[in-house]
């Protein structure tokens, strides 16, 4: 009688205001891991900190928020899903209050861990309140919002943030949560509940897996710091990176071999038996580190290379968020219509095809308007890859299980963005020394073309200004030139790069089980 009581159950109120209600909260939550990127210089000023100091505010922020994010679903099972939710409202909010306030760099670090903790929570309970309220065949359009929160947020963070600091003062990016924390806190208190299958005991309290949560402690730090910190060390040239690599891997060997054997784990590595599941991770991994990383690497680009700023940038890439929210619940729509990994395998292909274009035709004389239509050919395949890996990642798997699950997913997410980030960003740098070696042998005495664009600079500066410092103006002229083309060849190797790495992907997506399209697939196929 309670199986079909469980199966019978519907939410009080239409599914869809939950979901908006949800979204809310994790959209305030996603926004708040971008926003603070292009204050941190002023942050760091403000406090009297250097730039290094600064990126601690980004860092202290990632590092709660990953720990937290699988335990969700042991904490639903000590007070509910949805007083873990509200309790994670009210510590995102409380503590961005006191981030606006910190007077000083270590009371804002502080201030930044507890706001990761109760962002950590946010997330993973957002999507699995959406799974459970919505059934199999609509599921797909749910999780078309959750996307967009998702992956518009990040997209719009960085802008949002510039606009405030230039205009009001950095503490407002925080100040900013407490309006939207408190209007979460009441539509959740009104329009949510926990289903029966979400069993919340105190006896629960004194089962956190303590050891787990300590070598999932040790991984995240050590991978976060090590990824924040290597480009600028020289990697594992230095002693620094290597022992937080070595805490990095030492952390997830205790993490995997103690949850395997744990009757009660903080994060269930055993559903990684479910093909369908594991290979999801895979794909959601590669989805949030294409999805961090040209985030990252386009705005780059315009700022460092085009003389855009912050701003300037940031509009650049609005054309992106409205092609998501024209294509999101388009994608939303398509998974009741197609199977999941053909959805997943047009969009990895559509990716391939547009950072292929991209690598060939990015260069130093873009225009504003084309480097909108990239961004925007680059959002477009998004909503098919992350609906369909999301809805495929329940397939097969008990409703019980959909806190897990959805702490997982996320948690896989946000560790592919991290890595994605920096390995991105120190191929860059070393392609752009490689470039710039290659490009210096044409500088020689002997190059005609060389001479003739030496000459030719030497009369502009002799016109200008003349006298014997005419031609070092034209040779520093020339190699400011090249640097900037070697840095844009480097931009090109390595949208090649994830050209390629989304070609395996759409193999990679062939793999997940067939499935009747909006519904499950068969149940029962895990991998022992």
């Amino acid at each position: 009688m309670a199986d079909t009581a469980h199966a019978d159950w519907k939410p009080r109120v239409n599914p869809w205001i939950i979901a908006a209600t949800v979204a809310l909260a994790a959209f305030m939550e996603v926004l708040d891991t971008s926003i603070a990127n292009v204050a941190l210089p002023h942050i760091a000023g403000n406090l009297g900190a250097s730039q290094d100091q600064g990126t601690w505010v980004l860092t202290s922020y990632l590092v709660s928020n990953a720990i937290v994010l699988p335990a969700g679903a042991w904490a639903s099972s000590v007070i509910g899903r949805k007083n873990f939710f509200l309790f994670c409202i009210v510590l995102f909010t409380v503590a961005s209050f006191f981030c606006g306030l910190a007077p000083s760099l270590p009371i804002l670090l502080v201030a930044r861990v507890i706001q990761g903790v109760g962002g950590g929570g946010l997330q993973p309970m957002a999507q699995a309140i959406m799974a459970d309220s919505f059934d199999e065949k609509r599921r797909g359009q749910a999780f078309a919002l959750y996307g967009l929160v998702a992956v518009l947020a990040p997209s719009i963070g960085p802008t949002l943030g510039g606009w405030i600091t230039d205009n009001y003062s950095w503490r407002w990016i925080f100040y900013i949560n407490i309006p939207v924390g408190l209007l979460a806190f009441i539509l959740v208190t009104r329009f949510v509940d926990d289903p029966p299958w979400i069993q919340a005991t105190r006896d629960n309290l004194r089962k956190l897996d303590y050891i787990g949560l300590s070598f999932l402690t040790i991984a995240m730090g050590g991978m976060q710091i090590m990824l924040d910190k290597g480009e600028e060390n020289a990697w594992f040239a230095s002693n620094f990176i290597r022992f937080f690599a070595s805490l990095f891997v030492a952390g997830m060997i205790g993490l995997i071999w103690w949850e395997w054997k744990n009757k009660a784990p903080i994060m269930n590595i055993r559903l990684f038996k479910y093909k369908n599941f594991a290979i999801c991770c895979l794909l959601m991994i590669l989805v949030g580190g294409v999805l961090n990383a040209s985030t990252v690497l386009q705005p780059q680009f315009m700022q460092q290379l085009l003389g855009y700023t912050a701003t300037l940038a940031g509009e650049a890439l609005t054309g992106g968020g409205i092609a998501l929210v024209i294509v999101m619940p388009l994608a939303g729509i398509a998974t009741g219509k197609f199977a999941a990994r053909n959805l997943a395998a047009v969009g990895f292909a559509f990716f391939a095809a547009a950072f292929y274009y991209n690598s060939i035709t990015i260069n130093l004389g873009l225009s504003f308007g084309f480097n909108a239509f990239l961004r925007i050919i680059l959002m477009i395949p998004i909503p098919f890859c992350f609906i369909s890996i999301t809805n495929a990642a329940y397939v097969g798997l008990p409703r019980e299980a959909s806190n897990q699950v959805s702490g997982i997913i996320n948690f896989v997410r946000n560790v592919g963005g991290s890595i994605f980030i920096a390995v991105t960003g120190a191929i860059v740098t070393n392609r752009s020394l490689f470039h710039q070696a290659r490009l210096q042998n044409s500088m020689q005495p002997g190059s005609v073309p060389y001479q003739n664009q030496l000459s030719s600079l030497t009369s502009f500066f002799n016109s200008i200004s003349p006298g014997p410092g005419a031609a070092n103006m034209a040779r520093a002229t020339i190699y400011q030139q090249l640097n900037q083309q070697a840095a844009a060849q480097a931009y090109q190797d390595i949208y090649r790069l994830l050209c390629w790495m989304a070609v395996g992907m759409v193999f990679c997506a062939f793999l997940l089980s067939k499935n009747r399209p909006g519904q499950g697939a068969p149940a029962g196929e895990a991998v022992h």
